[in-house]
């Protein structure tokens, strides 16, 4: 089985890539990845994987022709039966590849691609051309559907999953949340609340920042764990609206968090705020799976994620007033209200999103189609 995307850096794509191919492996199939490298390489080779290294992030016409033959000649070599691209640009190299050697073609549709330009619509619709396409959550394979006129019989809806061993309460000492809370300069005993991500307009961090100055309880922090990246204008905007909103001295911007598991564990409340929706929302089920309350952005991916009041709660989107009173509401809850909403949080994502359910249904896929060359 050969998977294609980009690179091997980091996010959540890149860790589907890995878990697949890890249960391939424990399966005891040969998983092979290609991609331009990156720091996960070694990871993916630690658990028995291949990886051969290709120009996959590359997007001229000329590449992508060449990364068509590249990927051919690989697929004969080791006899690749299912070839599965997660990225546009090596979708279409991807593609051309199965057609000249009659590997099956699997692709994931990672998210809600933006049209902004003549001829984007088509460059997107490589993703929607699989013989099964997975989508990460209903959100997207509806969008798939209405966007480019799939067939819903070869839509596959796998939703994402998390690491339980990884995303584990029992496994966080205090000392490490200590650590950071001291790090970040939160009060011991300060209410905290979590925004994950990467600093960006469409993220929703200003939405928090409004609504910590709307909400009633004025002891409580809020810490933005995320890289600005190519957004340090908006880190920047993020910056003056906290002072303008005489809430400096209650905000903090830590750039990466290398340790999430106990960045989460280290909050009461974990916000995902997106005024766009998200074609999933990973951060959703890591702060759930860390039984943590999330109150989420009722839209997208979030949505379908968390239980408006079992699992955490539903807001409008770019509502800071409704954010602030949720907030609010979950802060007042006695610890063992609190404690429960979150236990429940973390039964669901164990049942629903895990990272073992969204590796079998892939491999599941696999298997189908598998299944279907050996009848014909």
């Amino acid at each position: 089985m050969l998977q294609v995307l980009p690179a091997l850096d980091s996010g959540g794509v890149e860790r589907g890539t890995l878990e697949v191919a890890e249960a391939l492996v424990r399966g005891g199939l040969r998983a092979i990845v290609a991609s331009a490298g990156g720091r996960l390489v070694r990871d993916l080779e630690g658990l028995g994987a291949r990886h051969v290294t290709l120009p996959l992030r590359a997007k001229d016409p000329i590449t992508l022709w060449r990364n068509a033959g590249r990927l051919a000649s690989l697929i004969v070599r080791h006899r690749v039966a299912v070839i599965h691209a997660r990225s546009r640009a090596p979708a279409w190299s991807a593609r051309l590849a199965a057609q000249r050697t009659g590997a099956r073609w699997v692709t994931t549709y990672h998210g809600v691609y933006g049209e902004g330009f003549p001829g984007k619509r088509l460059y997107n619709a490589v993703m929607a051309s699989g013989e099964r396409v997975i989508a990460i959550s209903r959100f997207v394979a509806e969008h798939v559907v209405a966007r480019h006129g799939t067939d819903p019989h070869r839509i596959r809806i796998i939703p994402r999953g998390v690491d339980p061993r990884l995303f584990d309460p029992a496994c966080v000492a205090p000392d490490r949340t200590a650590r950071l809370r001291a790090a970040w300069g939160v009060p011991e005993h300060a209410p905290l609340v979590l925004f994950p991500g990467r600093l960006s307009r469409w993220k929703g961090q200003q939405v928090l920042i409004q609504a910590l100055a709307l909400m009633t309880r004025s002891d409580t922090f809020a810490v933005f764990a995320g890289d600005a990246g190519g957004s340090g204008g908006h880190a920047r905007h993020l910056a003056r609206l906290a002072a303008a909103a005489g809430l400096r001295d209650r905000i903090r911007f830590t750039g990466h968090v290398a340790d999430m598991p106990a960045a989460l564990a280290a909050a009461d409340v974990v916000v995902s705020a997106s005024i766009r929706p998200e074609a999933f929302g990973r951060v959703v089920i890591e702060a759930q799976a860390m039984a943590r309350p999330v109150v989420a952005t009722a839209h997208g991916g979030a949505a379908e994620t968390v239980e408006d009041g079992a699992t955490g709660l539903l807001v409008p989107p770019n509502d800071p007033a409704a954010l602030a009173s949720a907030l609010d509401r979950l802060l007042a809850l006695p610890a063992d209200e609190r404690r429960a909403l979150g236990d429940r949080a973390r039964r669901t994502v164990l049942t629903r999103y895990s990272s073992a359910h969204m590796t079998q249904a892939t491999l599941a896929v696999y298997r189908e189609l598998l299944a279907e060359t050996e009848s014909e």
